[in-house]
């Protein structure tokens, strides 16, 4: 069955769209064991991502598609001939520094535009990329430059060049060290043009291929040491091509204003990175912002207004949050409630008439929504540049009352799951057929199966060729029958649909033998407001508890508006009006299972989970282990009698 995109749709600048082809799913023992979704691109032959610059140069050499920030806070446009321009330079300096075809380099920077740059360029020298995360400690750096065996790197600032000064023995491949702060990027640029290198980097780009090796990402590490995963050109090119033809509002929007993304996800991050080579695949404009911190982050989205923002729920709940602490501090919470019920239900009823469940928003509710525009949802899309329409969400369930509060104040969320060694999403939310609560169906091109146990297994052109190993010859397949194991578990329901129900590690077993999957109950008390992060317990215990860590912002606000203002965290953990509070959010996550799975008794830590402290990984994931060590005792009197 298959759906055509009509020109009213998304309004009728965007034109026609593709054919949107629903899912076709297999049975076993009555249940919904598979789901697949035919490629919407045809699968690529030749070539890489280094020909991208250049074909684009080739293409429409005026198209923008960059901008880029300069030291006076404006953004520059780049065009298609400018940046191919650029990425030869480059590339040509890359050459001139010795590096031979399929040597690593590595980049250790936030999101910048440089970060791009180099990732094409690399490519186009028929080199090898390696990012590493700029939070990074120097042990976890110092084990991905080993283990790649880079021989060069980049890094964002003389400090993290510095840090990693006392281990250079200890990375004996490791030949070149830049730095951006210091201008070597411009130097290796000016390098390159010293000499006519152009034949060089021809005939290397020409040497390239879909099974060549574009990348080595490597994974969080939340049980063990960080994998390798072995990503091919081939791969980026079956996700990417797939990703712009099944979200044609978000790469092929042609309006009045030009479709762009900020980017300011991490690019060490495999979402961030695809979505940037997605961007240069279909000349829409990209930005980048370093920062994700609020101060930094506002000021960007509002000079450069983008159409479409990626972020993960973290974010996506922090907006949210933020703007009700705003309306309460205000004395306007009772209407901005109001507004979020009108918002909720109106997405959902948008969600019912898109899927054929329902006849769509009723015209009270559509006269609701219109009251309310100008007075919250509109001030909420200003808050993110005035301009965007779209997000694509990925890392942890959203959720649904805060996709569909989203949808209401017209903001259309494209949810997605995937993992680093899918290079990217394997599903996501089709548009015109949403289904909130769940992460979408199988990426074009992808096939999803869950297993006897409920663990999902994906399989498609865009699953990694294996983990890198080098002590084991290069390579070790990931997938040997062609079913890669995530290690999550899921459903697929009667049309394909995929929901995560949790991680297959993280599975809890009670004492009593119950199975408790942790995830949904965190995923929503960290929706809550006031709390940052929280961690389901009871493997092997008689019950379900929780640890709970509070919000710097959301707390602040909550001492403010409640007159404790001067009380320490340390004695704020205790408050006996505090904890009602999150009782009652306790009380609501309990709503979501059955009595043995439910939190009988949670404890509030006087510190967050950072990455910092080593309890969250880069993607915000929870290292559980380390927690359970550094937290022993508090879990412990959980349990005591």
């Amino acid at each position: 069955m298959s759906t055509a995109y009509p020109s009213s749709a998304y309004g009728d600048a965007y034109g026609e769209g593709p054919v949107l082809v629903e899912p076709e799913t297999r049975r076993l023992d009555g249940v919904v064991r598979e789901a697949a979704v035919p490629p919407l691109a045809p699968p690529w032959t030749h070539g890489s991502l280094a020909d991208l610059p250049f074909d684009n140069a080739a293409a429409a050499p005026d198209a923008v598609v960059l901008s880029r920030k300069g030291p006076d806070g404006k953004w520059w446009d780049v065009t298609a001939a400018e940046f191919a321009e650029q990425v030869l330079a480059l590339a040509r300096g890359l050459v001139a520094e010795g590096l031979m075809p399929g040597d690593r380099v590595a980049v250790m920077s936030r999101t910048t535009y440089e970060w791009t740059l180099l990732d094409f360029a690399a490519w186009a020298a028929g080199l090898v990329t390696v990012p590493i995360y700029p939070t990074s400690s120097v042990y976890q750096a110092r084990w991905i430059l080993q283990d790649s065996g880079a021989v060069a790197l980049l890094t964002e600032t003389a400090g993290q060049a510095a840090a990693l000064g006392p281990e250079r023995e200890r990375i004996p491949d490791l030949r070149h060290l830049w730095v951006m702060e210091k201008g070597h990027v411009e130097r290796l640029m000016e390098l390159g043009a010293q000499g006519a290198r152009d034949q060089e980097v021809d005939v290397r780009r020409g040497m390239l291929g879909p099974g060549t090796l574009a990348t080595l990402v490597y994974t969080s590490g939340t049980t063990g040491r960080p994998k390798g995963c072995v990503l091919t050109h081939g791969n980026f090119f079956a996700e990417v091509d797939n990703a712009i033809e099944l979200l044609y509002p978000v790469f092929r929007a042609r309006t009045s204003e030009e479709a762009s993304v900020l980017l300011f996800l991490p690019m060490s991050h495999i979402f961030g990175r695809m979505v940037a080579i997605a961007c240069i695949r279909a000349r829409v404009r990209l930005g980048h912002a370093p920062s994700i911190k609020a101060d930094e982050l506002l000021p960007d989205l509002a000079s450069f207004r983008p159409t479409c923002l990626l972020a993960i729920p973290y974010m996506l709940e922090k907006v949210f949050n933020t703007a009700r602490a705003k309306a309460e501090a205000g004395g306007r919470v009772t209407s901005f409630d109001r507004a979020v019920s009108v918002a909720r239900r109106y997405g959902e009823a948008v969600e019912a008439g898109k899927t054929g469940t329902g006849s769509g928003p009723s015209r009270a509710l559509k006269t609701a929504r219109a009251f309310y525009d100008p007075l919250v949802y509109r001030r909420i899309r200003n808050a993110m540049g005035g301009r965007v329409r779209y997000a694509i969400c990925g890392g942890s369930p959203l959720g649904v009352r805060l996709a569909a509060f989203f949808a209401g104040a017209g903001i259309e969320i494209f949810e997605g799951y995937g993992l680093t060694e899918t290079t990217g999403a394997s599903t996501v939310t089709p548009p015109l057929k949403p289904r909130l609560g769940t992460v979408g169906w199988p990426m074009p091109g992808t096939r999803v199966r869950i297993a006897s146990d409920g663990e999902i297994l994906i399989a498609g052109d865009n699953v990694l060729r294996g983990y890198w190993d080098p002590s084991a010859g290069g390579v070790v397949p990931a997938a040997p029958d062609g079913w890669l194991p995530t290690g999550d578990i899921g459903e697929l329901d009667e049309e394909g649909y995929l929901t995560i129900t949790g991680r297959k590690k993280e599975m809890l077993i009670t004492a009593g033998g119950k199975s408790v999957a942790p995830a949904p109950l965190e995923n929503w008390l960290r929706s809550h407001p006031l709390i940052s992060q929280s961690m389901v317990l009871g493997d092997g215990r008689p019950y379900i508890t929780a640890l709970i860590t509070l919000d710097p912002d959301g707390i602040t606000h909550w001492r403010r508006m409640h007159g404790k203002h001067p009380v320490p965290p340390t004695l704020l953990v205790d408050d006996p009006e505090l904890r009602a509070v999150l009782q009652r959010a306790v009380d609501e996550a309990n709503k979501l299972v059955s009595r043995p799975e439910s939190i009988r008794r949670f404890t509030v830590l006087p510190v967050d989970f950072t990455e910092h402290s080593g309890h969250l990984t880069p993607s915000m994931k929870l290292r559980r282990q380390q927690i359970m060590r550094d937290f022993a005792e508090d879990v412990e009197r959980l349990y005591e009698r």
